[in-house]
């Protein structure tokens, strides 16, 4: 009679060195973001506002001295295109300062830098400029619509406003690009013992 063991298959795995061993983490730690508040992103903003009125500012006090020296009609038609010329600057200096500095390596604007935050993707990668410029405009809309779009940072789980939710972006603490936000794969073990595989099964 044949042993019990003849429709037994002894499948062992390679045994790990005692080096690996010590070197493998059974668990490996990760950082959810911090998320920033209402508060720091308005001085963010503040900050931001001022460099911006730097280049603004020259613009329309150019337009108003050139009025005043020309002594052009208010309601002329050549003083309403300057007016919209002087905007549309100002809107485009906008997009390409935010767009531009916020796709950069340094994921933020100098405000945001100053106070220690930064944009990126829910998953904690560089915003590309494509997504920037959406998040942009997005602030566009947040405002239009009474400024609820900005005071929904203040009470959205994840810190975010109309604009970030439209470009699925999050604001957080740090600087620079960091590795993702979502944890890592869990390591591969070699488990050292015999492992026995019924072969009736041939699934097993």
């Amino acid at each position: 009679m044949l042993p019990a063991v003849n429709w037994l298959r002894v499948a062992h795995y390679r045994r790990p060195s005692f080096h690996n061993r010590e070197q493998t983490p059974l668990f490996q730690h990760y950082t959810t973001p911090q998320y920033a508040g209402f508060w720091i992103r308005v001085l963010a903003y503040i900050i931001d506002s001022i460099l911006l009125a730097v280049v603004s500012c020259p613009l329309a006090l150019g337009l108003g001295a050139l009025e005043a020296a020309s002594n052009i009609d208010p309601n002329s038609p050549a003083l309403a295109f300057g007016n919209l010329g002087v905007n549309a600057v100002s809107i485009a200096a906008g997009w390409l300062y935010f767009g531009l500095m916020e796709s950069s390596s340094w994921q933020a604007s100098v405000g945001k830098r100053l106070v220690g935050i930064k944009v990126s993707d829910l998953a904690g990668n560089r915003l590309t400029f494509g997504r920037a410029t959406g998040r942009y405009f997005g602030k566009v809309l947040s405002g239009m619509i009474c400024g609820i779009g900005f005071i929904m940072v203040a009470f959205s789980e994840q810190k975010q406003g109309l604009h970030d939710l439209i470009a699925s972006t999050l604001v957080v603490f740090g600087s620079g690009t960091t590795e993702p936000y979502l944890p890592p794969p869990p390591p591969k073990f070699d488990d050292p013992r015999p492992r026995v595989v019924d072969q009736s099964r041939p699934w097993g």
